[in-house]
């Protein structure tokens, strides 16, 4: 029997063809080659969150745990993990609120401690080099140029008609990304030309022309009261179309329906514009009362904007900067002078009507042929910039500015206010004298109002009542003189080294790891508080403490906090009147841990402080 050793060339054996894989052989490895490559990519994602800190668990999943252990336990006849979840789920579903606690206040305990055991975060370096915002005065512009007279007219009765002449169409972004990184929005002023230069609502109110007095603006609610201004104006979770409203504006009529559109407009495309495209939904609540829109003190609604904004973009959470850039650019211009003489000449205010394509194209020009921006002098107390409303009202130095009354353009009217109005009240100089940690009086302070007019108790002295600066150690300033003279004294000479405040209006403040207290002012009545920090095993101690005689009756109420995530800290108490700084430990005062503060060691806090005669508010 012969056996045939030759290959079998029907079962497919190709013995002389060429090394080339078939079509098929080709899937086969490519599917190979992505399965690995996949394999690879789950085991470098895995290896990403083994290196990071795990976030607590919510609700939900402490109470899932729990069930589908007893579950399974009691259902052995059940196949799998999937079932038990469903069951775990509809039970939940069903749950009241009061059953849900239990696993609400387990997970909130997890996460408390997770937060005081977690390292703080640093902020991403960001490499973004072009300035994206929305703020466009062009798109104003070009709204403005086709109102009519009467539309001229409704926006003069709103507050708004200095916007009417407005004349710059283009921001310059090399100086606003400038100048925001010379912004702190924890102290709210402008490190510019080595000076701190602070802002007020008084500097809105000269650079832009919007009121700085009057009621809060509010833009929140229950959303009931705008459902219908929500769907007249189409507004979406995203906000409200600028280009829908622009076609609103470009029709003739010019009465409340155009007065809402305007205010939105406005609101989005100039003074208080956000991230995004649209106009922010929550400026409909503004619309409820139209007949009041000119009583509201938009001069520190846009600054508050302002600082917000520039917040979230320097922390990362968005990627276009909100605000107003264009005040920040025109309250530089007018701040710090460059070329020729320093001195001001007579202005017309409000600045923006002053500052033409021209004239920011000429000042650019000079900008570049010294050098770049920060070349100039600062000028902007002889202009009446950077300065609070108690400043203001005490400074040697007077704006050189020449206001014109225009009729209906709701044009700024300066009254000079002299010091003869304010109530003063002498003690005997027979009262014995006294000192206090560095701070001398020869005679105490009397809080005693001799105006039946006014509701508000005032800082009084004795002629021959001394004290001394404050900053007497610090800055080597060895002021001493009545308490109304140290007032104006920290006014004019340390007016960037302290904070001015509204009386019933938080503050943020920062205190950094070498600063030990904060001098904070009155803009209404000049009183001098001062924040203390202590520092003990662990964490730091902060209390607020007035400036006066200790013998006083006047006590304010204040309320510091100090937040880290959702956790918070705070503490409501009435201040102690101390010539100088607190000696040991007081008794009421706010505990920090080391762990609320920030990666560069500072402590950020927010105070608000009440005057005795606003405590029937509070």
């Amino acid at each position: 029997m012969v056996t045939d050793t030759s290959p079998n060339f029907d079962e497919g054996a190709d013995i002389f063809s060429p090394m080339v894989p078939s079509e098929s052989d080709s899937v086969v490895v490519k599917r190979k080659d992505m399965s690995g490559f996949e394999r690879e990519g789950s085991r470098r994602k895995k290896k990403k969150k083994q290196g990071g800190t795990p976030r607590p668990a919510c609700s939900w999943v402490h109470f899932s745990r729990e069930f589908i252990k007893e579950y399974s336990a009691s259902h052995p006849e059940s196949s799998g993990l999937k079932v038990a979840t469903k069951a775990a789920s509809d039970a939940w579903k069903v749950m009241t609120s009061e059953e849900k606690s239990k696993y609400t206040i387990r997970a909130r305990e997890v996460w408390n401690d997770y937060l005081s055991t977690a390292p703080a975060r640093e902020p991403k370096p960001r490499k973004q080099a072009n300035l994206v915002t929305r703020c466009s005065p062009g798109r104003l512009v070009n709204v403005l140029k086709h109102f009519t007279e009467e539309q001229k007219e409704a926006v003069k009765s709103m507050g708004f008609g200095s916007l009417l002449d407005l004349k710059c169409r283009t921001l310059r972004r090399s100086l606003c990304l400038w100048l925001l990184e010379r912004f702190n929005t924890i102290r709210r002023n402008l490190e510019i030309c080595g000076e701190r230069i602070p802002l007020h609502p008084h500097d809105v109110e000269l650079v832009m022309g919007l009121p700085a007095s009057g009621k809060e603006v509010v833009n929140s609610g229950p959303d009931d009261l705008v459902a219908e201004l929500r769907l007249k104006y189409n507004a979406s979770n995203r906000g409200i179309s600028v280009r829908f409203l622009e076609e609103r504006l470009g029709q003739p009529e010019a009465g409340d329906d155009f007065k809402r559109a305007f205010l939105l407009y406005v609101l989005g495309t100039l003074l208080c514009p956000t991230a995004r495209l649209d106009v922010s939904p929550s400026f409909l609540h503004l619309l409820t009362d139209m007949d009041s829109i000119h009583e509201y003190n938009w001069a520190k609604f846009l600054l508050d904007r302002l600082v917000r904004e520039v917040s979230r973009y320097r922390q990362g959470k968005q990627r276009a900067v909100g605000g107003c850039l264009l005040f920040l650019q025109l309250f530089y211009y007018e701040s710090v002078a460059i070329g020729g003489t320093c001195e001001p000449g007579p202005i017309v205010v409000p600045c923006v009507s002053l500052w033409t394509e021209e004239a920011i194209s000429e000042r650019e020009k000079q900008e570049k042929e010294l050098g770049g921006y920060g070349s100039g002098e600062v000028i902007c107390k002889e202009k009446g910039l950077g300065l609070g409303p108690f400043d203001r009202d005490h400074s040697d130095v007077h704006p050189l500015r020449e206001v014109a009354a225009r009729a209906n353009r709701g044009t700024l009217v300066r009254q000079d206010e002299t010091l003869d109005n304010v109530p003063f009240a002498y003690k005997n100089e027979n009262t014995p004298p006294m000192r206090t940690d560095n701070y001398t009086y020869k005679n105490p302070l009397d809080y005693t109002n001799t105006n039946p007019h006014d509701n508000r108790s005032m800082y009084t002295t004795s002629q021959s009542s001394a004290c001394a600066c404050p900053l007497q150690t610090l800055l080597n300033c060895n002021f001493t003189g009545l308490f109304q003279e140290l007032s104006d004294h920290f006014s004019s000479k340390h007016w960037d080294s302290g904070r001015r405040f509204q009386y019933n209006s938080p503050l943020p403040i920062s205190l950094g790891m070498d600063e030990t207290f904060l001098v904070l002012q009155a803009e209404e009545d000049g009183v001098l508080f001062l924040v203390n920090k202590g520092t003990e095993n662990i964490g730091h101690t902060v209390v607020v403490t007035c400036i006066g005689p200790s013998n006083s009756n006047e006590r304010f109420l204040y309320c510091l906090v100090s937040e880290r995530g959702t956790s918070s800290l705070k503490l409501k108490s009435y201040t102690q009147t101390l010539p100088g700084r607190v000696e040991g430990t007081p008794s009421d005062f706010l505990l920090v841990p080391f762990g609320y503060l920030n990666s560069s060691g500072e402590l950020n806090l927010e105070v608000c402080i009440w005057h005795p005669s606003d405590l029937g508010e509070v």
